[in-house]
């Protein structure tokens, strides 16, 4: 238990530049706080004890700003960035070595008034290993997102991310390919990636200023041909 807390911490310090010292992550550090709290609450929760583990959880957020439901399964290595305002809903899966930043909710879709057919139902997503959610991203519903996915600040994803890219915007999209032995990239995006809409566009642009300079050349050989 006392190697894998230290490997926990350790993997903090890895991805944060700002983490100077595992004391440092164990003091200071919501994303450490919240999941001592969650570790608790799951065993609670798996005991069939929900009211206590929910208590423990609400107090979890009152001390962090960051809500996840005890009902989660959250594997190794787990770190949330800055942290405030994520959410975490009941049905999620969270594999090993994820990193999420700050206002990231993996939530459902469902509307509320319909929470009767929703009880005891698969609800929010399911994530790889490996996957880094940039801040602000909003994935929805249970959808899946593969190993070593990045997903983009601010994005909005309601369907499945294959493993291997990146993607971005509202929708999101693809972008790039991306592995786990890519470097760490914080909040998921490189600056050197371009969107491939803004690509095509680029070309197209590109080809039509060809078009139009061939246009006016042959005009001007046409008004040379005219006045002779």
């Amino acid at each position: 238990m006392f190697k894998n807390l230290i490997q926990e911490i350790d993997s903090i310090i890895e991805r944060d530049p700002a983490a100077g010292s595992r004391l440092g992550v164990v003091f200071l550090y919501p994303s450490f706080h919240v999941m001592a709290f969650y570790k608790i609450g799951n065993i609670f929760w798996r005991y069939n004890l929900k009211f206590v583990s929910r208590l423990i959880m609400h107090l979890a957020r009152i001390f962090t700003g960051i809500e996840i439901h005890p009902a989660a399964k959250i594997g190794p290595n787990f770190f949330m960035d800055h942290g405030l305002g994520i959410v975490i809903g009941e049905t999620t899966e969270i594999g090993e070595n994820v990193t999420i930043y700050q206002g990231v909710t993996l939530g459902g879709i469902m509307p509320s008034v319909e929470s009767d057919l929703q009880r005891n139902q698969k609800r929010h997503p399911t994530i790889g290993n490996n996957v880094i959610i940039g801040s602000g991203a909003q994935i929805l519903g249970p959808i899946n997102v593969g190993d070593n996915a990045r997903i983009g600040a601010n994005s909005v994803v309601s369907k499945d991310v294959p493993s291997d890219v990146t993607v971005a915007g509202v929708p999101a999209r693809e972008f790039a390919k991306s592995t786990k032995s890519d470097k760490f990239l914080a909040y998921a995006i490189s600056k050197n990636e371009v969107d491939p809409r803004e690509r095509t566009l680029n070309s197209l642009i590109e080809k039509v200023e060809t078009l139009e300079k061939k246009i006016k050349k042959i005009e001007g050989i046409r008004k040379k041909k005219n006045t002779k």
